[in-house]
């Protein structure tokens, strides 16, 4: 691969303000996972063709991705094998009614520079976050890099979708895990730049939505009333997990525009690769991008080529990267894996491309690309001492050089 990212360092003598910054202006009110720092102290300066060819095949895979959605709505036989929680299964019959062009569809693809070229590890298509690290996050860090800008913002993105279906006014509920402040901090960045453009929001629990004709209602005391719009940051397989008097399975058809429709789980799964192939659909760019993905049981046991992920994992969890666990852990993995092979998958390890600083440390990346109804939105960057990128990793901004089409 070309040389074409490079890994810069935030001066010593102004780190602890940029993280000052970064904390209370860039929403990441928790800056650390046990004794982790999760603020990285360098940025990632990518030249304008490297982010064009990210875009170009993050959008590939979105439409990809999207007709994959619309194909499983129509073979429920197919979407049994994706590992999803059977309450889900038995509820996807009421996704009859979807339509793309009524709702905001936001992915994350991940990928990864490898000894190979770029990699696509997944795309998180569900909940994906990083939204406030990929908007402000940038902005902060380009006083530090003369010469450099950040690259979209995806808040702006979101908002624009959504101006598109919702009247300047109207009432957009953020549909979140109310106790966790991680999940509070995403949706309260949300929540200003959405009031800042003359938008309403109420923090909401997902039981706090009840439905009348398909239609999400407020039933939080003080705030009842329609709502026009939902920004959903509660994984779909949590829904069943609500109090049996919510009516969670609303969500399903409803006809409020939202971001994202539970749609949205079938693509989630990392089992998807087991049955694209029958839904009738041209899925290149994944097929080019992502290592060959099985079901456990096919693959040898005790074979390095191959990683065990679980179908619906997240932030790197349960993934038997050698280098990032012990190999007790790793051993563990694939038992379950293997055991439990209808939940999980084997992918093909790919060799990452560490990238090096001035000091000579060395660092995975990870860039996310974010695309909103399609197009592309903007870059959430993480790294990591070890070629697993989970809850650990540090978030990275992302600056381009100034004077390229951010367009």
């Amino acid at each position: 691969m070309k040389e074409s990212v490079e890994l810069a360092s935030i001066p010593n003598d102004r780190y602890s303000e940029y993280r000052y910054n970064v904390i209370f202006k860039a929403y990441k009110w928790d800056p650390q996972v046990g004794d982790h720092n999760t603020i990285a102290k360098h940025a990632v300066l990518m030249d304008q063709g490297t982010v064009r060819q990210l875009e170009e095949w993050a959008e590939q895979l979105s439409e990809e991705t999207m007709l994959m959605e619309e194909a499983l709505i129509h073979k429920p036989e197919l979407a049994k094998k994706l590992g999803l929680p059977r309450k889900i299964i038995k509820t996807t019959d009421r996704f009859s009614s979807y339509n793309r062009n009524q709702n905001i569809r936001l992915m994350r693809f991940d990928f990864h520079p490898t000894t190979e070229g770029w990699a696509v590890s997944e795309v998180n298509s569900d909940v994906p976050g990083g939204l406030a690290e990929a908007s402000v996050l940038p902005k902060i860090a380009c006083e530090y890099f003369d010469g450099y800008e950040p690259h979209k913002h995806v808040g702006e993105s979101i908002l624009q979708a959504f101006s598109k279906r919702v009247k300047k006014g109207g009432s957009i509920a953020l549909v979140h895990a109310t106790s966790y402040s991680d999940d509070r901090q995403v949706m309260e960045f949300l929540s200003d730049y959405f009031q800042d453009h003359g938008y309403s929001t109420v923090f909401a629990a997902p039981d706090h939505i009840a439905w009348e004709g398909n239609k999400a209602v407020c039933i939080i005391e003080g705030k009842e009333g329609p709502i026009d719009g939902i920004v959903r940051f509660f994984p779909l397989e949590w829904l069943p997990n609500l109090p049996r008097r919510s009516n969670w399975q609303g969500y399903f058809d409803c006809l409020t525009a939202s971001c994202n429709h539970p749609v949205a789980i079938f693509t989630q799964s990392k089992r998807l690769p087991l049955v694209w192939d029958e839904l009738g659909v041209d899925v290149s760019t994944w097929k080019k991008l992502l290592p060959e993905t099985r079901d456990p049981k096919s693959v040898k046991r005790g074979d390095s080529d191959w990683i065990y992920k679980p179908a619906l994992g997240r932030v790197g969890e349960g993934i038997s990267i050698k280098e990032a666990i012990t190999e007790k852990e790793r051993l563990y993995i694939e038992k379950i894996a293997r055991r439990d092979h209808s939940n999980w998958v084997a992918q093909r390890k790919f060799t990452s491309r560490p990238l090096t600083d001035s000091n000579g440390e060395v660092y995975h990346l990870c860039v996310g690309v974010f695309t909103v109804n399609g197009k592309s939105a903007g870059f959430y960057g993480r790294i990591s001492p070890y070629p697993r990128i989970d809850d650990r990793a540090k978030d990275i901004p992302l600056l381009v050089p100034k004077g390229g089409n951010n367009e």
